[in-house]
């Protein structure tokens, strides 16, 4: 099977794609191929994306080079400045954290994203995997397909020797762009690929064959996983995302760990580590009953509430805030993904407030209020727990003042002074961005 008609069975039907272009020699022969076969069908529609990285003070004359090979090739370049903070995660986590955040940003209705990754690349990525100490689902390293969100990831030069596209790249005298930062074995996938991969091959030739063999097993052993697991887990997560743990107490630690990592991936997070995974039993699912643990895992965080664990983005407390609303007719923007506040036709029913009272949206009430429906005054904790609102919605709800007296918390409770009455109510709406 010649190259091109292996890449069109790898495109699997595919007429819309965005290559991922770097202008080093993967991804020119992978644009390059594209565009031969393009002419072999001219229905297939061909942008690309080019990643300014900022990094080397060559990246300004890269970008060039991408542009001036599009042109040439007819190829619509998109060319996309990031800022790389390497802090958290170093410089390669965080350059390919932002280069994946500006495909999926960029990526249009019906389109796949077309990366070059090749065989040699698989061998690092599970040496890498190695290193960290990654299960079955690391070790599987890169599929050849998988979703970005909504939008399909295709490697089609997965199978692919570097050494093949360097012949492809000599006989079509192609130009590409040679990264003096490939050079620089202080960042581990450069000192795999420079002193350790030339080792293994050189003693082993069909060494990164082998290595896309066992990353293909592993690979189908967390399949058969998924599957034999999801009916499991489906049983377990509540219609909020919530993942229910009464029955982990009964279960094998594999077993239990499998769950934990399969919703964590549902919930978008990434793969949490072994020493995770104990911290989040003991110290969460483990805790006692009256407590309420939480256990940070990046930019989000796990909760236990009611024997259910949940999955929340991290934010800043907003619990001293007081919003003013001078006009409810207009909408309201909550602070930190909050959500907002608007008028509508559904949502929690207030009686619209006198000329003299100033409308303010804070997240905290103290003190006992009577409320609608109930004899008598209840403090309002009392009324969270009997709500079942957990604790960090109880610091996130919106609550309604008119001066100050508390009218309402929105979807939870409206107070008597609150009430509204027949024909003369308004209805507040409120948004909320998903926690996720």
């Amino acid at each position: 099977m010649t190259q091109l008609a292996q890449l069109e069975q790898q495109l699997a039907g595919e007429q819309r794609l965005l290559v991922a272009f770097s202008g080093g020699l993967d991804s020119t022969v992978l644009l390059h191929q594209l565009t031969l076969l393009r002419q072999q069908h001219p229905q297939l529609q061909l942008r690309a994306i080019h990643i300014h990285h900022g990094l080397s003070p060559h990246a300004d004359r890269w970008a060039e080079h991408c542009r001036a090979l599009c042109d040439a090739w007819r190829v619509a370049l998109e060319i996309v400045a990031i800022k790389v903070d390497g802090r958290d995660e170093g410089i390669e986590g965080a350059a390919r954290a932002g280069r994946y955040q500006a495909f999926r940003q960029h990526l249009q209705p019906g389109e796949a994203l077309v990366t070059a990754q090749h065989l040699d690349d698989q061998s690092e990525t599970l040496l890498l995997a190695l290193k960290r100490g990654s299960g079955p689902a690391g070790l599987a390293a890169m599929p050849t397909s998988l979703m970005l969100g909504e939008h399909r990831l295709l490697r089609p030069l997965l199978s692919c020797r570097r050494a093949a596209l360097e012949r492809w790249a000599r006989e079509h005298q192609l130009r590409w762009i040679e990264d003096e930062s490939n050079q620089d074995i202080r960042y581990d996938r450069n000192f795999l690929r420079q002193r350790v991969l030339p080792l293994l091959n050189d003693r082993w030739p069909h060494f990164a064959d082998a290595v896309a063999r066992s990353a293909a097993l592993c690979g189908e052993q967390e399949q058969l996983l998924d599957e034999l697991l999801a009916e499991s887990l489906s049983l377990l997560m509540q219609p909020d995302g919530a993942l229910r743990i009464d029955s982990f107490p009964g279960m094998s630690e594999a077993r239990r760990a499998a769950l934990l990592r399969r919703w964590i991936a549902a919930c978008g997070g990434k793969m949490p580590s072994r020493d995770a995974l104990n911290r989040l039993w003991q110290e969460v699912i483990c805790a006692r009953e009256d407590a309420a643990p939480r256990l940070q895992l990046g930019d989000h965080e796990v909760r236990r509430y009611r024997q259910a664990l949940y999955w929340l983005p991290l934010r800043p407390s907003v619990r001293e805030q007081v919003l003013d609303w001078p006009d409810p007719a207009q909408i309201l923007y909550l602070p930190h993904g909050l959500g907002r506040l608007v008028r509508a036709q559904s949502g929690t029913e207030i009686r619209p407030p006198h000329a003299d009272e100033r409308v303010t949206v804070r997240f905290q009430a103290h003190g006992s209020v009577a409320i609608v429906g109930r004899n008598g005054h209840r403090p309002v904790k009392k009324l969270w727990q009997e709500f079942g609102v957990p604790p960090w919605r109880r610091e996130s709800t919106p609550m309604i003042f008119y001066n100050e007296t508390l009218v309402a918390a929105l979807e939870t409770f409206v107070c008597r002074e609150g009430c509204a009455a027949a024909g003369n109510a308004w209805r507040i709406a409120w948004h909320r961005e998903r926690e996720k």
